[in-house]
């Protein structure tokens, strides 16, 4: 059974979507650049074995802890 153009778009719009979300989500944890880590998951969104590499990076890395605050 052959897979249509248009529901093979919209399989990868919703990966892309879930991408982004997952990026955002670990990006807030583990790195200062939220916003820059969910483009860069929604680029490998495009090419689904890259983006679970970056996802299993992401998962890897250690948390960064907030910044101190100063009194």
């Amino acid at each position: 059974m052959p897979i249509s153009n248009g529901l093979l778009g919209k399989i990868v719009i919703v990966f892309a979507i879930i991408m982004v979300s997952l990026g955002y989500y670990l990006g807030k944890r583990k790195t200062q650049t939220p916003v820059l880590t969910a483009v860069i998951a929604f680029f490998s969104a495009l090419l689904p074995p890259i983006a679970i590499v970056f996802l299993m990076v992401l998962v890897i890395k250690n948390d960064v802890e907030p910044p101190s605050e100063r009194y």
